[in-house]
């Protein structure tokens, strides 16, 4: 008897808990689930959005990828875009948060400017950092003339287009993960800087062979998000070039790609599918690649 009414209740848990994850498991199988199988299903397919209908063509959409020279030059700028920003905003948010960590004057005054980056939209980032880039009165290029350096068409000229999206992103996204090093270098144990001043350590040794390898998990978190984010470029590249990924499709990322094809080429959308779908499998195996290397997270 008594085990009658453990299992009954523990059914009407069970229910109970079910009954309250539906809401969050409905949405996420309404728009997510469904569309990437959806999405899945359209790499399949050739579409044409005007006349309405689709036609099965295996796999052509993805054999088409290998003979797009704009895809291949799109997946070129992304892959270097990633290359150079993740590694680079990941090292300066170490570096402003062991800077802020230290016990300095002004540092929650610092912690506001620094971190003011973050709270602007991507786009209104975007249209500031083009006034600034203006290739006549710029304020960037006005601070370089006034250095005695060379002045650059940072939007015109295909050989920087893309190094001055890199340099604003770097500026607006490391802020937000130099937030999270300051929470984690928070959980460093006092006692481990104290007795590295017993033994005589200088502050460079200490945070190499403390505060950094105490942060690995941080860094692994760090740089994973860092991937997927900046696999991601978009609305910069969008405005900066005005949709067309130039001058001489020098800003071209794969997610513009894929917003041409789709909604610029009424009958693209299964190619852009697929090239969505690419996109999707690269950012899993760099994921996968990055967690390999980073093995030994547990610190203890």
């Amino acid at each position: 008897m008594a085990k009658q009414k453990a299992s009954k209740r523990a059914i009407r848990e069970a229910f109970q808990g079910y009954a309250f994850l539906t809401p969050a498991l409905v949405t996420i199988g309404v728009f997510i689930l469904l569309p990437i199988l959806y999405a899945i299903y359209l790499s399949f397919q050739k579409v044409n959005l005007l006349a309405g209908f689709s036609e099965f063509v295996g796999f052509n959409n993805y054999a088409r990828i290998t003979d797009d020279y704009r895809a291949g030059i799109a997946l070129r700028n992304t892959a270097f875009y990633v290359a150079i920003v993740v590694p680079t905003q990941t090292i300066l948010a170490l570096i402003l948060a062991a800077c802020l960590n230290a016990k300095i004057k002004g540092t929650n005054f610092f912690r506001v400017v620094f971190f003011l980056p973050t709270l602007t939209s991507s786009a209104v980032l975007a249209l500031i950092f083009m006034f600034m880039y203006n290739n006549q009165n710029g304020l960037v290029n006005q601070v370089l003339a006034s250095l005695g350096l060379p002045t650059y068409n940072w939007l015109g000229d295909p050989s920087v287009a893309l190094l001055a999206i890199m340099i604003m992103n770097i500026w607006a996204t490391a802020p937000f993960y130099m937030v999270i090093y300051l929470a984690a270098l928070k959980d460093i144990p006092a006692s481990l800087y104290e007795a590295a001043d017993l033994d005589g350590a200088s502050t460079i040794q200490k945070f190499r062979y403390i505060t950094v390898p105490m942060l690995r998990p941080i860094t692994s978190f760090v740089v994973i998000m860092g991937i997927i984010g900046t696999f991601q470029l978009f609305d910069q590249s969008y405005i900066f070039s005005g949709g067309s990924g130039g001058p001489d499709n020098s800003t071209l990322t794969i997610v513009l790609l894929i917003y041409q094809y789709a909604f610029q080429s009424y009958d693209q959308m299964g190619y852009a599918a697929a090239l969505a779908f690419l996109l999707a499998v690269i950012i899993l195996i760099a994921t996968l690649i990055q967690r390999k290397f980073q093995k030994n997270e547990q610190v203890y």
